[in-house]
């Protein structure tokens, strides 16, 4: 018995482990995608300047994360997403609402992704 209880201690630590990870980045990502839908939703009220500063206060929340996300999740994927966040940050500049409406669809849908692999389930185990 005594044997058998130290592992199955590091398999319960991993899994708390899992699903509290699972869960902050979940709900990092909510946070993040409803600034990026109230900068959507300043841009097609033509409140750029409005726009641009929740899209700036979303990437400096994101920018805190960085070191965080790029321990536990795949790079590519928090990568792709700072990307994403500067050409939105462009496209707000310029103030071209139909490309700003595309990076900021394509950078929530990214954000799902990063969200979904991070959640614990059978299909990220196997």
């Amino acid at each position: 018995m005594r044997g058998i209880l130290p592992p199955l201690a590091l398999l319960t630590a991993l899994l708390a482990f899992a699903l509290w990870n699972g869960g902050r980045i979940a709900g990092d990502t909510a946070r993040w995608q409803s600034q990026l839908e109230q900068a959507e939703a300043l841009a097609q009220s033509e409140d750029w300047t409005g726009a641009s500063a929740v899209l700036s206060e979303s990437h400096r929340d994101w920018s805190r994360r960085q070191t965080y996300l790029h321990i536990v999740s795949q790079h590519s994927a928090a990568d792709e997403a700072e990307i994403l966040y500067r050409r939105c940050q462009a496209f707000a500049a310029v103030q071209e609402l139909s490309e700003f409406r595309a990076e900021t669809a394509a950078l929530r849908q990214q954000l799902r992704l990063l969200a979904e692999m991070e959640r614990f389930s059978l299909r990220n185990v196997l």
